[in-house]
């Protein structure tokens, strides 16, 4: 029972820079109608190398496509990942708001928690958001 816990956390942590990644991309293009490589080394803190190395595997992955020296675009799977992703936030930090933690903190424990939560925990906490909202 425990190595199952720590393969699942294993797996979870080898995606977690791949989905912090597409969901960053995903927010540029909506906010600024296009990501570049510049844009996200800066929100990350990061360095352009990183950036360039972290998409090349992002693109061998199939998660991103780009062209030297052009924007950045989400592929249907990367669409996808960074939806999943953004629903996953959103239940977290509801949830963590609900509990009385302060936005901020919430904010910030949503980013990390959200890689790690199961769908039968996130369905737990959606159920648990509805009956309070009511």
């Amino acid at each position: 029972m425990r190595s199952a816990a720590f393969q699942r956390i294993r797996a979870d942590h080898s995606s977690e820079l791949a989905e912090d990644y597409v969901e960053l991309i995903a927010d540029l293009i909506d906010e600024k109608g296009e990501a570049r490589g510049s844009d996200v080394a800066m929100r990350l803190g990061v360095a352009n190398a990183t950036v360039v190395k972290t998409l090349k595997r992002l693109q061998d992955a199939g998660l991103v496509t780009q062209e030297p020296y052009r924007s950045i675009f989400l592929t249907g799977e990367g669409w996808k990942m960074a939806e999943d992703g953004r629903r996953k936030h959103k239940i977290v930090e509801a949830f963590l708001l609900a509990l009385g933690v302060s936005e901020e903190t919430a904010r910030i424990d949503a980013e990390g928690i959200e890689h790690h939560v199961s769908e039968e925990t996130l369905r737990a906490m959606a159920r648990f958001l509805a009956r309070k909202v009511m």
